[in-house]
């Protein structure tokens, strides 16, 4: 159930994808908002009690109608209800065509159009970007934003509470956003738990996207530029997904400046000052090419995730 579930919402999503803005994405971020506005009184303990009734109030509803209709023998209507929960939760054509939009833009030499798209994507000042910048903080977005709308919401619904688990990825990667990104949350003690509680359920995620990178890609270079390059990074997920993801199409993403994620300098002390190579990560600088490159590593990764996961359902149905 769980394999033809993702296929399912996959091939839904491809025909009527989910609006960003949806009502009821639009409902739980509001519902966000009041438990901030309830409970945020400066302690980290007041953002570990909303968290907590944020995910409670969400995932428990979600199981208990799963667990319902599956024991009243239900099964097509458990069917229904995980591939509506996925469709929910996955976000594969969410913010494709700002993607596709800026590689059409950059095809076509209009570097203003693609700033225009990127900065309305990302949310960071794009003014005096050239094609090639463009280009990396286009990969670098695209490959966040896959591996956190697509392969982290499929782990978890393999996990024993299947669409409850979906939904607490989801709505654990938004309340690290929400309450620790806007400009009035940011180093409150609210919003740690949040962050921290996300950090760990990802944990697992991150490293099976890169390595599903590094397989689908080249993994010499993947696995390289992630053992050596991605402790670099200040968040450490956005550094084994961007290390791994880059060195898989031989691009080099995170370049230290203002609009790039930040990389954290090595200590002078552990740098092989007569390598003059050790501190330069595989691969050429990014450019267009590196667009389609990494359109055909997600399509990659996706396929081997399901290739995986049809694995796994077939050992379990002649077990």
């Amino acid at each position: 159930m769980t394999f033809f579930s993702i296929l399912c919402a996959l091939l839904i999503e491809q025909l009527k994808p989910l609006r960003a803005d949806n009502q009821i994405y639009a409902e739980i971020k509001r519902f966000a908002m009041r438990i901030e506005a309830w409970f945020n009184a400066g302690q980290v303990s007041h953002g570990r009690l909303g968290w907590f009734l944020m995910m409670g109030c969400l995932m428990v509803p979600t199981a208990a109608i799963y667990w319902v209709l599956m024991y009243y023998g239900w099964v097509f209507a458990a069917f229904a209800w995980n591939i509506l929960i996925v469709y929910l939760t996955l976000g594969f054509r969410h913010y494709s065509h700002y993607f596709t939009s800026i590689q059409f833009a950059l095809n076509a030499g209009d570097e203003a159009t693609a700033r225009a798209l990127l900065a309305e994507w990302t949310k960071i000042d794009t003014v005096g970007m050239d094609g090639a910048e463009i280009a990396r903080l286009a990969v670098e977005k695209s490959l966040i934003t896959t591996h956190r709308n697509v392969f982290g919401v499929f782990f978890w619904f393999l996990m024993p509470l299947g669409p409850a688990c979906a939904v607490m990825y989801r709505v654990s990667e938004y309340l690290a956003r929400a309450w620790n990104e806007p400009d009035h949350m940011r180093n409150e003690a609210f919003g740690q738990f949040a962050a921290r509680a996300f950090y760990w359920i990802d944990w697992i995620p991150v490293r099976l996207t890169a390595i599903a990178f590094a397989v689908v890609g080249n993994f010499e270079d993947a696995i390289y530029a992630w053992r050596n390059f991605a402790g670099r990074w200040a968040d450490e997920s956005r550094g084994i997904i961007l290390a791994a993801g880059g060195g898989a199409m031989g691009v080099r993403l995170g370049s230290p400046i203002e609009t790039a994620p930040r990389i954290v300098p090595m200590d002078a002390a552990t740098v092989d000052l007569s390598d003059s190579e050790a501190d330069v990560l595989p691969g050429e600088e990014p450019n267009v090419r590196a667009l389609q490159s990494t359109v055909g590593l997600v399509w990659r990764a996706l396929l081997l995730w399901m290739l995986l996961l049809l694995l796994l359902s077939g050992a379990v149905l002649l077990g």
